[in-house]
């Protein structure tokens, strides 16, 4: 048996199909873990949720924020980008379903026997591992409660953007949903920014990647996460592991074998 892990897929079914075929990938003795983001913006999201909700225990996704968006737009909350080209999700027959299996899913997932931590966006440098796992198991609680809705509606909000333990409510689901699914930089005094999108060594000098500051849990932990396209699969940290390398955009989407590190490409066909 052998454990991958893929970035995010972004609704490139075709280049999925074409990247598992490569590595030679059994659904029935194999396992694929992915970094969140199944839909939006490729050609076929429906294909990719499908597919993976019918791997069962074979996958394992976490969310990412492209994926919370669909939730919002599903509960006609936001409104759908045609960019994203996810109409065929409201007209499928099993919509319904689909919808409550996405919204079931992790935010932050530990992989069992190997240990490592599979994230979107990454993991606030201001919390231990112990804080991460809770603050995940209670937004993820939410998610999963009948009244789920109302928090999705109250997420769109960057703040608070430091981090208290002794942070309730609204402010405390915000704060935990923004670090798991939008975190890309962080201000020194590890306060998360949401305005820079420029490659790291462009960033202005106060800005850091949220890898790249104080927290020795980046240095003892395996972490993977999808999310940041941009750094086209590289991180500072050996054992941080960056799997977005921007399918959607024109690049090509990347997997790794954990159990020898090797690492599939497929790039991105034409439209």
């Amino acid at each position: 048996m052998a454990t991958y892990i893929v970035g995010d897929l972004h609704g490139c079914f075709k280049e999925f199909q074409m990247l598992l075929e490569k590595a030679q990938f059994d659904e029935k003795q194999d396992e694929i873990w992915l970094t969140g983001d199944l839909v939006a913006r490729g050609d076929d999201s429906l294909a990719c949720l499908r597919f993976v909700k019918n791997l069962g225990e074979k996958a394992q996704t976490v969310l990412g924020n492209h994926d919370l968006h669909l939730l919002s737009t599903l509960l006609g909350i936001k409104r759908v980008k045609p960019s994203d080209k996810v109409e065929p999700i409201f007209k499928a027959p099993d919509r319904d379903e689909l919808q409550n299996w996405l919204r079931n899913q992790p935010l932050m997932v530990q992989h069992p026997k190997y240990g490592f931590l599979l994230v979107h966006a990454g993991i606030s440098p201001e919390w231990d591992l112990s804080t991460a796992t809770q603050c995940a198991r209670e937004a993820e609680a939410l998610l999963k409660s009948e009244n789920y809705a109302n928090y999705i509606a109250q997420m769109y909000e960057n703040h608070p953007d430091h981090w208290d333990n002794n942070l309730q409510g609204i402010d405390r689901w915000r704060y935990i949903v923004n670090v798991f699914t939008r975190m890309r930089f962080c201000y020194l005094d590890k306060r998360l920014d949401f305005t820079c999108k420029l490659p790291i060594e462009d960033a202005p000098a106060e800005l850091k990647a949220w890898f790249e500051l104080d927290n020795p849990l980046f240095k003892q932990q395996n972490i993977i996460f999808g999310h940041w396209a941009s750094l086209m699969g590289k991180c500072a940290r050996p054992n941080i592991y960056a799997l977005d390398t921007g399918c959607a955009w024109g690049n090509h989407l990347t997997m790794v074998r954990w159990e020898d590190k090797q690492v599939f490409t497929q790039v991105r066909l034409g439209s």
